[in-house]
């Protein structure tokens, strides 16, 4: 098993072997140009964004600056937005649903180092996969640790530290993130806080 697939897999592996350098090379020569692009050049990033992720569905935006490892590994679905500087460590896989909005300043990390010094000096790390939901909002500064699986119908609170998983249909806040609640009918008619729609459309 080369380290590739050894990082793949979740295993310890070393990353300036077997090819890893040259291929997170080629993934920031294109996240350069991705994030030097003028905003009026909605084709050439279409196409670009979709180079540097592994699968992307329709309609998918991701404001510059953004950045990744590899992007290979990275996996969204339909109607996905990431605001400014968003950036995921895809060491592991990272699978992202349908209609899921990440605020500025997301960090997604699969990569880890060893906690004891004498294993963390060896020079191994690992990624280990992260998964994210459909119908998920995750607010700004929010950071979402290696190996965490966030259900469908989830809202992160901003600033949140997710460090374990988090069930379908919550609300979820704070460093580490915990849910404080379900979300039920009757949030359906509040736009924000206690504040009701004026509109019928939504």
């Amino acid at each position: 098993m080369n380290q590739k697939e050894r990082m793949l897999a979740g295993l310890p592996y070393k990353a300036w072997l077997d090819g890893l350098i040259e291929e997170r090379t080629e993934c920031r020569l294109k996240i350069r140009e991705y994030n030097q692009l003028r905003p009026d050049e909605h084709e050439r990033r279409d196409e670009l964004v979709r180079a540097i992720l592994g699968k992307a569905g329709e309609n998918i935006n991701i404001e510059a600056p953004f950045r990744c490892d590899y992007g290979t590994n990275i996996e969204v679905g339909k109607n996905f937005y990431a605001n400014f500087n968003c950036t995921i460590l895809d060491v592991g896989k990272v699978t992202i649903g349908d209609n899921v909005l990440l605020a500025p300043n997301v960090s997604i990390y699969t990569a880890g180092h060893p906690i004891h010094p004498d294993s963390r000096n060896s020079g191994y790390e690992y990624g280990i996969a992260i998964t994210i939901g459909d119908n998920v909002w995750i607010g700004g500064n929010v950071i979402i640790n290696p190996g965490v699986t966030i259900g469908s119908n989830v809202v992160i609170g901003a600033g949140s530290i997710v460090t374990k998983d988090i069930p379908d249909n919550v609300i979820a806040v704070g460093s580490p993130c915990r849910v404080i609640r379900e979300i039920t009918e009757a949030d359906r008619k509040y736009y924000y806080r206690d504040r009701e729609f004026d509109v019928t459309d939504y």
